[in-house]
């Protein structure tokens, strides 16, 4: 060990809380030196990562012989989404059958932040097929939550936010396809963007396991940071001008500054309630303050309530499982679904003649969350599908109708009804609806942590039969101390809009005593 590195780990224990902008400056101006920086990082991996199993595939021997070309993150360690492409790494996507796959090359996007300079120290853990709020899946095992080990870290991008949280990453790649960057953030206390439809493209993903063909939905890579100057810098950087050369399903629009966004010109809209299910006391507060906050600094915001979410949210689970999840159980072939996944697939594979005296009894039980799913959930021919697909597109202009009608810029409200959740509370509380939603409108979203749940305020849910809502007052109780984030949407391709608000909100959770710093791990 060199004596730069020995120094740095001696006389800056704190080497690892810094962002990857703090330390992208120091490394730039001599104060640092990217090998002591990626050694840090590096020590702190392994130190926490027995106790989270969040970095699944380590690159560490790399990561100490990269020598990178100067850039915005020149010298920077970060970790990357187990499904992603990077060299020589497997992409398995939590599947038994595809642990011997190893990358050829690196996805063009990973290829952005590694000439920028970033260093990959290795890779993080997923749920399986990328389905479910949990990061647990048959070839890695099970990632935990660094605020409370009893806790998932969410999915499907939780193994990055694990170790981000714990500080063995300043920054990272994931993505969201009904809120697999922003659950997370919000369960670990971090900041995100998931980025408008399109923005970015899908190419890091290896190709025979990309479920091609269903576009209604589209998922998107995004940045993961404990602070959103860094998901600004990371995102800037994705989405530089040129995807159109290697992607040319990537439309030429150009990043917007958002420090050139005046907040006094804005108008948010704020809710705190989907009408399909209510939040926790300390996510309704935390939405709360931020509304109080931003209007603090001039910004109009206003109580609204988002048009027939019940209708957007059938209209994504018809789309999401319109093959009848055909293509899901192609791609596990002979390996085991993972419990989180077993059930839903269940329900896709139940013959049509059954359904409606299910649907029946599942509503006389009390299950009636249960019983609107298996009613959205159909095997569809391609005319029922083109139908779904232009009654999502009606229900879009009606969203943006609603939007323009108060002349909204912007929106505020929970990412997730409920704080982290105990490991497999998943199989029962997918709970999709407040990001789902913007998946399904291809709305640019993000997530900002603002508090913690507090004593006595851990829940106040009336008793219900309904399975899901006995389920979700389960997670509530003893769930003090967990973080709780706010999530921010903005306009499509208005980055720059939600960014804006979200660094604004920073500022101000930032100052209160409660907010999530980092966990004692």
């Amino acid at each position: 060990m060199t004596k730069a590195i020995e120094r740095s780990i001696v006389t800056d224990p704190d080497l690892t809380t810094l962002t990857a902008s703090e330390l992208a400056e120091r490394i730039r101006a001599g104060d640092l030196s990217s090998q002591e920086v990626v050694e840090a990082h590096i020590r702190r991996i392994e130190a926490v990562n027995p106790r989270l199993n969040a970095v699944v595939v380590p690159l560490f021997d790399q990561a100490r012989a990269q020598g990178q070309p100067l850039g915005p993150l020149h010298g920077v360690p970060v970790t990357i989404k187990e499904q992603y492409l990077v060299k020589g790494t497997p992409s398995t996507w939590g599947l038994l059958n595809q642990a011997t796959h190893r990358a050829q090359h690196d996805g063009p996007l990973v290829k952005r932040w590694r000439a920028a300079g970033a260093i990959i120290l290795g890779k993080t853990n997923i749920a399986q097929l990328l389905r479910y709020y949990e990061a647990d899946n048959p070839v890695y095992g099970r990632s935990y939550n660094p605020w409370n080990l009893d806790r998932t870290p969410g999915g499907s991008s939780g193994g990055e936010a694990a170790i981000i949280a714990a500080g063995g990453s300043p920054l990272g790649l994931g993505g969201d396809f009904g809120g697999s960057l922003r659950v997370p953030a919000h369960f670990c206390g971090l900041t995100t963007l998931k980025p408008t439809t399109a923005l970015l493209s899908n190419l890091d993903n290896p190709a025979h396991l990309a479920v091609t063909g269903q576009e209604a939905i589209v998922p998107q890579l995004g940045a993961m940071a404990r602070s959103v100057a860094d998901v600004a810098l990371g995102l800037r950087l994705l989405a530089a001008p040129g995807q159109e050369v290697f992607d040319p399903t990537i439309p030429p629009v150009q990043w917007r500054d958002p420090a050139q966004v005046t907040l006094g010109s804005l108008r948010v809209a704020m809710y705190t309630d989907d009408g399909l299910f209510p939040a926790a006391p300390a996510i309704r507060r935390a939405t709360h303050e931020a509304a109080a906050a931003l209007r603090a600094q001039g910004v109009v915001v206003e109580q609204w309530s988002p048009p027939d979410v019940s209708e957007g949210m059938a209209l994504l689970v018809g789309l999401m499982g319109a093959d009848g999840f055909a293509s899901l159980k192609r791609l596990l072939g002979h390996d085991k679904p993972a419990k989180q996944l077993a059930g839903l697939l269940q329900l896709a594979s139940l013959p049509g003649f059954v359904r409606p005296t299910m649907r029946a009894t599942l509503h006389l039980l009390g299950q009636h969350r249960l019983a609107n799913t298996m009613r959205d959930l159909n095997t569809l021919t391609a005319d029922q599908l083109w139908q779904l697909v232009a009654q999502r597109t009606h229900y879009r202009a009606r969203f943006l109708a609603a939007l323009d009608a108060g002349r909204y810029d912007a929106i505020i409200c929970p990412p997730y009804p409920l704080p982290a959740l105990t490991h497999g509370a998943s199989s029962s509380l997918g709970l999709f609806s407040y990001t789902a939603l913007y998946n399904l409108l291809g709305m640019p979203a993000g997530v900002v942590p603002a508090t913690r749940v507090r004593p006595g305020e851990e829940s106040d849910r009336p008793q219900s039969k309904d399975g899901v809502e006995k389920a979700a007052k389960q997670v509530e109780m003893n769930s003090a101390g967990l973080p709780v984030g706010v999530q921010v949407v903005a306009r499509h391709w208005r980055e720059d809009v939600a960014l804006a608000l979200m660094s604004a909100l920073e500022d101000h959770f930032r100052q209160q005593p409660d907010y999530p710093t980092r966990p004692e791990i």
